[in-house]
């Protein structure tokens, strides 16, 4: 449906709002978006500042005009796509970071921000923000803070969300509000900044974040463990968790993963099951390195390489790093069907990626795993044939299958991708009727008449 947003000619604002061809084609999909399944908006608002945003808002309120946050574009769940078209709400053009605190260990961003830049000025004070995902790089504050997004680091550091104190939050009618204080904590009133972060734009629009940052550890060192099969590795993963390993990074790359980043990197992993390790400390890292490969050791493993040079391990990770572009190009005839992120329990980490790969081998798809092993995340796809509608079938079976075996097992159907249009089938599996009520009343309290980023999160009433 379009709708009639010729009143963004009369606002008065800063940023620039466009209705050309190219620009709505270009925020129709994200990056997990299938080909043809893009929704183009009727505009494009670009804004420079919190007012513009309220003052769009508060207009597209008043007429019932739906507004979808977009930024990077580089959601996997189509948490940016405009179903109901209206306004694409574009924030990459507020990416300034306006106040540093090292004092603090505290930095003020605005949501188009990318992580990188993050990371860049904080590094001026010797500093720098732990959680940030592994597509940092190509993916702003303001999209992580939407889903909550976790990365490499999450083991150790937690969730973006473990990272913030405050937010500048702008609700559907142009109210603007501050969810937290510049304080580490508060016991003042709801929670607000907690309720917002994951929200995916549902339920305002997030233009500032005070972010809190930390000291670079003075010791890293880093590493691989290789396993002759893909359990020993999964039961490596587990028992470090279980044993208290100080660890930073635990990913674990499972052999057809390794394949597919050998031929896309042209890095050398061995054709098997590979757990790649990184410590960080202020001292006696060494002692933490060893007590890994005595844990390590109780499972077998082929070789447990440690890198002493920061050249060595960016070698190391890179494989692991370029993964999400590896499956794409790996095969020409094969198509992954959806990106999957399921969380479990570390107790059964083990146990969905035995289960992912007996379904592939069941249905003769090609399912490579691999992810964030620590906190018991697993990315996986599943590659099909699109021309073979049998296979295609197979294939969202097996998708669907996995997910269902992560929320029984007592996990998640997404660990740091959100749920978007992608997952909304699984939430009331997963958090149960009452809860999914719940957010529904919270969401009708704060944009009661369901103008921000409509179809995302919550399945149809």
């Amino acid at each position: 449906m379009s709708h009639d947003v010729s009143f963004l000619d009369d606002l008065d604002v800063d940023g620039e709002t466009s209705t050309s061809s190219g620009t709505l084609e270009s925020h129709a999909a994200d990056w997990g978006t299938p080909d043809g399944e893009g929704v183009a908006p009727d505009a494009v608002v670009y804004p420079e500042s919190t007012g513009d945003v309220s003052r769009v808002l508060a207009a597209a309120s008043d007429r019932g005009v739906p507004v979808t946050p977009y930024a990077a574009g580089t959601g996997l769940e189509g948490n940016a796509v405009p179903v109901d078209a209206g306004v694409s709400l574009d924030l990459s053009r507020m990416d300034a970071v306006r106040d540093v605190r090292p004092g603090d260990f505290q930095m003020d961003v605005e949501p188009g921000v990318m992580g990188s830049a993050v990371d860049d000025r904080a590094g001026e004070d010797g500093l720098w923000f732990p959680p940030l995902p592994s597509s940092g790089d190509i993916s702003t504050i303001g999209g992580m803070i939407a889903t909550d997004a976790g990365g490499m680091g999450t083991v150790k550091y937690g969730e973006v969300s473990d990272w913030l104190v405050r937010l500048e939050v702008v609700l559907a009618d142009g109210t603007i509000v501050e969810t937290g204080t510049r304080a580490v904590k508060s016991s003042a009133g709801y929670n607000l900044t907690e309720l917002v972060v994951g929200s995916e734009g549902t339920l305002g629009v997030v233009t500032e974040a005070t972010l809190e940052l930390d000291g670079r550890p003075r010791q890293v060192r880093g590493g691989r463990a290789v396993f002759e099969t893909l359990d020993d590795a999964a039961a490596a993963v587990t028992d470090a968790v279980q044993s208290g390993v100080d660890v930073a990074k635990l990913e674990l790359v499972d052999e057809t993963s390794a394949r597919m980043a050998n031929a896309y990197t042209g890095t050398d992993l061995p054709d098997a099951p590979t757990v790649f390790v990184e410590f960080h400390a202020d001292h006696g890292v060494d002692e933490e390195v060893r007590y890994c490969r005595e844990v390590f050791d109780a499972h077998d493993p082929l070789r447990f390489e440690i890198a002493e040079d920061g050249d060595g391990m960016d070698e190391l990770w890179q494989a692991r790093r370029d993964l999400a572009f590896a499956i794409r190009s790996y095969d020409p005839d094969l198509t992954p069907l959806h990106p999957g992120d399921v969380t479990v329990p570390i107790s059964e980490y083990g146990t969905i990626v035995r289960y992912a790969k007996r379904l592939a081998a069941e249905h003769d798809v090609v399912v490579p795993c691999f992810g964030h092993a620590g906190d018991g995340n697993v990315h996986y796809s599943v590659l099909v044939d699109a021309t073979d509608a049998d296979a295609v079938e197979r294939g969202e079976r097996v998708y669907k299958q996995i997910v269902e075996k992560a929320i029984d097992l007592g996990g998640t159907s997404t660990g740091e991708h959100g749920v978007g249009r992608g997952k909304r089938q699984y939430l009331e599996r997963e958090r149960g009727p009452g809860a999914v009520d719940a957010m529904r009343r919270v969401k009708r309290a704060l944009d009661p008449d369901g103008i921000l980023n409509p179809g995302k999160i919550l399945p149809e009433d």
